[in-house]
């Protein structure tokens, strides 16, 4: 049974007509691909600028390329409650992942226009969350939350350039863009809708589900190092890096899958990469994911242990680096609890059995954690595809997303106690 509003469907009729008018911006003609200061990001935050002040918000570009907007409240000067998600895209992208929580945020914030809330609330559309152009992930969310660090103006994309003067080009200053920082004290909370990127909403029909924590990640780089030869040197005398690679990978599924830990292998590159020369130097990336820091470690020692022995069993050299840590990031239980009540006004489950899940990806909610309570509402997406073209969600439920999440904005007016 299902208490949406009367409006509801036609809000998600926008909301999904608009992102496919944003996944026109693309720099490639045969998919989806939108990153960090380039032409496509100009458009898009022009689009989002423009909804966002049909939805009566002032709307502005700060320094670091986020597209925000604001509503005052009940009187100038409030702190603001946060509503947003990105618009930049992995190459090939679908059309809703961080999308959809930005368009679905505008459409609160419309419906909320004559509210007279004791906070402000606020829109913000990341510019940067995939890291896609420049490998450094959620530099919108990071500058926003007073994270930025300086020499990222010094990071390349695969065409050499400079973020700097990418911004520069943009028409940011590179050197003013650490002044996007919020504090603590101008934000209540950050709210992020996003689509699960997962199949266990799916599976269990239902359209919601509210986020309980955010996963601890790690990213590692993993060399082994062997002895190049020639491909008719017997077996016997072979210190083959990627036979030890291959064996390690197989290792890290078997523990991972094991420990319930997500570990992902997702390159790898040979020397000297040669059709009859036995590889010398085998190097992988290795993403590994846990519901906790605790847990995600436990994992890892286990594989590292494995990893020394596989080297020590062909005679190979292995050396590990780390370039990316990140601990879990625990959603507010007030905020939980405003979400549980949004999904359940929808009628998607009674206040017992409000699904609740933690995110094996990551958002932008894990930077905006260092300075705001956050809150998080997954929606059910077809086959839990994602970051590919068939990425879908249906139209009712993107029409109770945007009701459960006015719910939780109003929930949080109604138990607003100013600091």
């Amino acid at each position: 049974m299902s208490s949406l509003s009367q409006g509801a469907p036609a809000a998600a009729a926008r909301v999904l007509a608009r992102a496919d008018e944003l996944a026109t911006h693309s720099s490639r003609p045969d998919g989806i691909e939108r990153v960090y200061l380039t032409p496509q990001h100009r458009a898009v935050n022009h689009l989002a600028a423009g909804w966002m002040r049909e939805a009566g918000l002032v709307s502005w570009e700060d320094a670091a390329g986020n597209q925000c907007g604001r509503l005052a409240g009940a009187e100038d000067g409030l702190p603001a409650v946060v509503l947003g998600s990105h618009l930049d895209t992995v190459p090939g992208a679908g059309r809703h992942d961080g999308i959809l929580g930005v368009l679905v945020a505008i459409e609160v914030a419309s419906r909320l226009r004559d509210a007279e809330l004791p906070f402000a609330l606020e829109v913000v559309a990341f510019g940067d969350e995939e890291g896609t152009r420049f490998g450094t992930t959620l530099l919108g969310s990071r500058a926003f939350a007073g994270s930025w660090q300086p020499e990222w103006a010094g990071l390349r994309d695969a065409d050499g350039i400079r973020l700097g003067d990418a911004a520069r080009e943009f028409g940011l200053d590179p050197q003013r863009i650490g002044s996007a920082a919020r504090t603590p004290e101008q934000l209540l909370a950050y709210l992020e809708v996003h689509i699960e990127q997962g199949p266990r909403l799916e599976q269990a029909d239902r359209a919601l589900g509210v986020v309980t924590t955010i996963a601890a990640a790690e990213r590692r780089m993993i060399t082994f190092t062997g002895e190049s030869r020639h491909c008719a040197t017997p077996w016997e005398l072979r210190h083959d890096a990627l036979l030890g690679a291959s064996e390690a990978n197989l290792a890290i599924e078997r523990i991972a899958r094991a420990r319930g830990s997500y570990a992902t292998v997702g390159r790898i590159q040979v020397e000297p990469d040669a059709v009859n020369v036995i590889p010398g130097v085998a190097t992988f990336s290795l993403d590994l994911r846990d519901e906790t820091a605790e847990g995600r470690d436990a994992t890892w020692d286990v594989i590292r242990d494995e990893l020394q022995s596989i080297a020590g069993g062909r005679g190979l050299d292995v050396a590990i680096g780390t370039t990316h840590e990140a601990p879990e990031v625990v959603c507010a239980p007030d905020l939980r609890a405003a979400f549980a009540a949004g999904i359940q006004s929808t009628g998607d489950g009674a206040a017992s059995d409000v699904m609740e899940l933690f995110s094996v990806a990551g958002h932008d909610a894990m930077a905006v954690a260092a300075i705001a309570p956050v809150g998080m509402l997954f929606v059910r997406c077809r086959g839990g595809i994602s970051h590919h073209a068939d990425e879908s969600v249906r139209a009712d439920d993107v029409a109770a997303s945007i009701d459960a999440l006015e719910v939780a904005v109003r929930q949080l007016a109604a138990e607003y106690e100013p600091r």
